[in-house]
């Protein structure tokens, strides 16, 4: 029989006893089968209360009903009617396109002949027969199974709850919002320090025993700043860590939030940790936090300051412990924050630029999956001294574009180093100071020699 029977089996299996248990909610159904049950157009259901929770309307309301959309949605199989018709305990409604278990022993017992691994990774399998598979536990299915808040059908259908009106739904213009499933980098992508992966063991323990840390009443947890040149990955680590954690990802440009509606920016900033602390638990990621000291030692416009000021207090009345929110600022230029910004954070992490192994670290992470003739990232390590690791890939790029332009998709080692070279033209060209007057060098097909120009696109790294 084929895996594609076995996986709508184990579908309409799990629906099946979904429905029967009322002890089970949508945390024990896996993220690929609850959300063709979502509401609003997701699924079939309604939005009732969810089981155990007092606080969100939205729910995936039983009994589920397997169609042959949902059931090919939530497998992947293409044509699932076609690889069960042959089973003698299943059947299909030509009218409505339900599928169904019309024995529901006989399709255990077919089941659990063929998917006893899948019984230990699956919650509703779990809880079902933990008695009758080795090796199946339910609270470990539960445990590591992704939770309903990462879903992003689960944070699309709150926050269109909780921001109804025209005026509140503006806000979120001003936050990105990522699902863990959004979000394409993991720890394991990146080259972290020591010191780096040493505070983020850290956090994840208090996440883990926040219980605790409350019981004994140590709050002040789970407040950190990134600082590092653009280009060494704090952004991309804090992405990294809502997708390990399973946990929304709320990030926001702090000087777009003070600009972008000038007369309501202190509001604006209270409802940003107000979406973080309805999304909890969540990452909120505030980038350019530098912009706070820069306004407090300006003559910025008083309405900014209200917000700066309303900022921090905010930050003072936010917390892991009492709010499951973790907060991380980000900065380029951690010697423009003053003592009232730094006091905030109680674990300050560094992203300096990454050393000669670190550099041969992240050649080899990221052309993993790439035909390369000779590799020698070591050797181009030592020659690229004082680039950051978004500065590499960008060394990657250009070679796979060059070799591209000679119809290559296998790279050598003269690929990169020839990259390199070019990157650091591009990069000199970038430092150039450009004389006054001489706007041609700016303009494409403008003489640029014997004379100083920038790129133009201002040629800054991007936080990767």
């Amino acid at each position: 029989m084929s895996d594609a029977a076995l996986d709508v089996v184990e579908f309409l299996l799990t629906a099946s006893l979904y429905n029967d248990n009322r002890e089970l909610d949508e945390n024990d159904l896996p993220p690929r089968y609850r959300q063709v049950f979502w509401p609003d157009g997701t699924g079939e259901s309604s939005a009732p209360d969810r089981p155990g929770s007092d606080e969100s309307p939205l729910g995936i309301e039983r009994p589920i009903r397997p169609t042959i959309e949902t059931t090919r949605r939530a497998t992947g199989v293409e044509n699932p009617w076609s690889a069960i018709s042959g089973l003698m305990f299943s059947d299909r409604d030509e009218f409505s396109g339900a599928l169904e278990l019309t024995q529901a022993d006989m399709a255990e017992e077919w089941f659990l002949e063929r998917g006893e691994q899948r019984v230990i990774h699956n919650p509703v399998l779990a809880y079902a027969y933990e008695d009758e598979v080795d090796g199946a536990d339910y609270e470990s299915a539960r445990n590591a199974n992704r939770p309903v808040q990462a879903d992003r059908a689960w944070i699309d259908g709150l926050l269109s709850e909780y921001f109804a009106d025209e005026e509140e739904e503006e806000m979120l213009d001003l936050v990105d919002i990522r699902a863990p499933e959004e979000i394409e980098t993991t720890l394991d992508d990146l080259v972290l320090t020591d010191d780096q992966e040493a505070e983020i063991h850290k956090i994840v323990k208090a996440i883990e025993h926040r219980e605790y840390l409350a019981q004994i009443g140590l709050r002040e947890i789970g407040k950190l700043l990134f600082v590092g040149p653009p280009g060494t990955g704090k952004t991309s680590t804090a992405r990294a860590l809502a997708y390990d954690l399973d946990l929304p990802f709320v990030e926001v440009k702090l000087s777009m939030i003070t600009s972008q509606y000038l007369g309501e920016t202190a509001k604006n900033v209270e409802k940003v940790f107000e979406v973080a602390k309805r999304l909890s638990p969540c990452i909120l990621f505030m980038d350019e936090f530098d912009f706070v000291a820069k306004t407090r030692a300006s003559d910025e416009h008083a309405a900014i300051k209200r917000a700066v000021n309303t900022l921090l207090k905010s930050i003072d009345n936010i917390s892991l412990i009492q709010d499951d929110v973790l907060l991380i600022g980000a900065t380029n230029h951690p010697d423009q924050l003053d003592a009232a910004a730094w006091r905030r954070f109680d674990e300050i992490v560094n992203f300096p630029k990454p050393d000669v192994q670190m550099r041969s670290d992240i050649l080899r992470l990221i052309t993993r999956p790439m035909d390369i003739v000779d590799f020698n990232p070591d050797e181009l390590a030592e020659e690229t001294e004082g680039l950051t690791g978004s500065d590499l890939r960008m060394v990657l790029r250009e070679a796979v574009l060059d070799a591209l332009t000679e119809e290559r998709t296998a790279l050598t080692q003269e690929d990169f180093v020839e990259a390199i070279k070019d990157f650091e033209e591009r990069d000199h060209l970038k430092d150039m100071d450009m004389i006054e007057g001489d706007h041609d060098a700016l303009v494409a097909g403008g003489d640029i020699s014997g004379s100083s120009g920038a790129s133009a696109d201002g040629g800054h790294s991007h936080d990767h």
